[in-house]
């Protein structure tokens, strides 16, 4: 019984992050015996009720499975893809485990930092296939978070996002103009 105090309070109807797999809807919390073990189980309704997962309760938290961000975070998640793009330095093969494991970690924050530095704009069909596999699952996954977040639909979420990277772009041509301001 300790395990749903231990469940970081989720409840039926909920939707959360499930790192690798995106959002989904906590459908309800439901008793299994497995290998004459009685678990309390989480199920899990993902990609719009396609997938059905069940978590057994004393690891929802060390899988990663986490509330929806809060409106906070979502704005700083916002506000990064208008910075900065980190330099491209390294092999492909290291940048792109790195980029892998930050998804992984389903954060907003660090999925932001992903579509930042992978963002050419008009030219994102100059990137390899790999770049754009990765770019697109960082794209979905902040589409469906920041829709979530801010109860706005899908379409409304994305015109945002792209909103902060484009004006990356255009902040990082005209180098040094703000520091003379």
């Amino acid at each position: 019984m300790t395990a749903k105090n231990n469940a970081l309070s989720f409840q039926p109807g909920e939707t959360v992050v499930y790192p690798g797999h995106g959002l989904g809807v906590i459908t309800g919390i439901e008793e299994q015996e497995v290998a004459g073990f009685k678990l309390d189980l989480l199920v899990l309704s993902l990609d719009s009720g396609k997938v059905t997962v069940r978590i057994p309760l004393a690891k929802a938290k060390s899988s990663g499975l986490r509330k929806l961000s809060e409106p906070a975070v979502a704005n700083q998640a916002l506000e990064i893809l208008s910075g900065k793009a980190r330099s491209k330095r390294g092999m492909w093969n290291r940048r792109a485990a790195d980029y892998q494991e930050r998804m992984g970690s389903g954060q907003l924050t660090a999925v932001a930092e992903i579509l930042r530095d992978l963002n050419r704009g008009p030219q994102q069909e100059e990137a390899s296939y790999s770049e754009r596999q990765i770019f697109e699952g960082a794209l979905d996954f902040m589409t469906n978070e920041i829709a979530a977040v801010r109860q706005i639909t899908e379409t409304e979420a994305r015109k945002l996002i792209e909103q902060g990277l484009a004006s990356a772009l255009r902040s990082s041509k005209p180098a040094g103009s703000e520091a003379a301001a």
